[in-house]
C-alpha cells in the first residue's frame, strides 16, 4: 500500500492535515457567503 518509510508517513500525515484544514476553510467560507449578498440585493 505504499512506503513504510517514516518520512513518507510524516509527509502523508501533513498532507492529510492540510487537506482537512483547507476543506474546513472552504466549508466555513461557504457557510458565511450567503449572508453577504443578502445585504446588497435591495435595489431602490
Amino acid at each position: 500500500m505504499g512506503d513504510k518509510n517514516p518520512k513518507s508517513r510524516d509527509k502523508a500525515k501533513k498532507q492529510d492535515a492540510a487537506t482537512k484544514s483547507s476543506q474546513k476553510a472552504a466549508h466555513d467560507a461557504k457557510q458565511a457567503a450567503p449572508a453577504a449578498p443578502v445585504s446588497k440585493s435591495g435595489k431602490k
